[in-house]
């Protein structure tokens, strides 16, 4: 039995994940976009269990958007 790597698809783009981030950062769509959908569902989930999302989402999407460089396995945005 041989094992082989998990497959890995195209790079995504870092000017669409920095747009998203900025537009629809509080809906946390840009983690979906990346392959971060635990983030993703986190960030949706404050936004809809209490209106402090309003207020974590915009900031935690702004650090994200500078800090995040690899999508969720580890490919380099191009």
């Amino acid at each position: 039995m041989t094992e082989s790597a998990p497959a890995v698809g195209a790079p995504k783009s870092r000017i669409a994940y920095i747009l998203l981030a900025w537009f629809l950062g509080f809906l946390g769509i840009h983690n979906f976009y990346s392959g971060h959908k635990k983030h993703g569902f986190i960030k949706l989930g404050l936004l809809v269990a209490c209106g402090i999302g309003l207020i974590v989402n915009p900031i935690w999407s702004i650090i994200e958007m500078i800090t995040v460089t690899k999508d969720a396995d580890g490919v380099n945005f191009n």
